[in-house]
């Protein structure tokens, strides 16, 4: 597996118009593969996702079973002059996770949940809008996904009982876009989880890491990555 991170030059006509679609962006990433990654649900993925920290710090992260070359995009949405890209191999560092170490961690999300408004309607996938319900989304998901989010010691909750995880939610997005072959157009809401966590099954955390949290993963959600707490 391979960690890539990739500074975008916003100031770019190309780049905007690439950070405005992620159909445009899953399709440039995954042009940066001779070979086609293997399907979705047979094993290891290609993920994605876009940091922006601020008007001059744009980041987009790729974690992918082969090495990409990101070539185009630098030429595209980059400084082709002077400016690269960064792939780290990720297996050491993924074999070193051990229960009890605990991280930081970034991971941008679609937390949606299925719903009806009447007993004799279907039900139908819908977003999770509210913060409290976006942070719950997750806090249901962690044993399943190998770690547990942090919680707070009482004196640091300013609001007890619901200030309780080391969490924050920020970034909400409402995406819409039309399909290839579609009329109708997709619509959906990601949100970007910072929190700290502590490793409860490093197997598991090691899926999560290299396989994504949750849906749309091709639309840039569901990459967890972690740094030093």
């Amino acid at each position: 597996m391979y960690l890539t991170r990739f500074r975008i030059n916003t100031a770019r006509v190309g780049a905007r118009r690439l950070l405005s679609s992620p159909q445009r962006m899953h399709a440039a990433v995954m042009s940066s593969f001779a070979e086609i990654p293997a399907p979705a649900g047979q094993g290891p993925r290609v993920l994605w996702r876009i940091d922006q920290d601020s008007p001059t710090a744009t980041h987009l992260h790729i974690v992918s079973p082969a090495k990409p070359d990101l070539t185009h995009l630098v030429e595209q949405v980059g400084w082709p002059q002077t400016g690269r890209w960064e792939t780290f191999d990720y297996g050491p560092f993924l074999d070193r996770l051990a229960a009890g170490q605990r991280w930081a961690f970034r991971l941008t999300a679609n937390p949606v949940h299925t719903a009806r408004r009447r007993d004799d309607e279907p039900t139908k996938i819908t977003a999770h809008v509210g913060v409290r319900h976006q942070m719950g989304w997750l806090l249901q998901r962690q044993d399943n996904a190998g770690f547990r989010v942090i919680e707070k010691a009482s004196e640091h909750q300013l609001v007890p009982e619901r200030d309780r995880h080391e969490l924050v939610v920020r970034n909400r997005r409402e995406l819409a876009f039309t399909k290839a072959g579609q009329g109708k157009p997709v619509t959906l809401v990601s949100v970007t989880f910072d929190g700290r966590l502590e490793v409860t099954d490093p197997a598991v955390l090691r899926r999560t890491l290299t396989h994504g949290l949750g849906k749309a993963k091709g639309y840039g959600c569901g990459l967890m990555t972690l740094v030093k707490a």
